[in-house]
């Protein structure tokens, strides 16, 4: 995936999002998580990566539950 050294990562991820079917798109999020957090740990080591980890999850569990419009939980995890 090429993208402009100016573009932001909520382009580039909204640009990869819209080249995926629906239902392939919570794997891809899922999977990038993953391979996000674990670069983290190789560039800024294990405790950065531990915090922003933590941010995210803290972030989740501050919205209490509710979702987005047109999200809706398909009881996968």
């Amino acid at each position: 995936m090429s993208s402009a050294p100016d573009e932001d990562a909520a382009a580039i991820v909204a640009r990869a999002l819209s080249r995926r079917p629906a239902k392939a798109r919570p794997r891809f999020l899922r999977e990038l998580l993953a391979h996000t957090a674990a670069g983290l740990v190789v560039i800024e080591g294990e405790r950065a990566a531990g915090e922003a980890v933590y941010r995210l999850a803290d972030a989740v569990v501050a919205r209490g539950g509710r979702r987005p419009c047109g999200f809706r939980d398909t009881g996968r995890r």
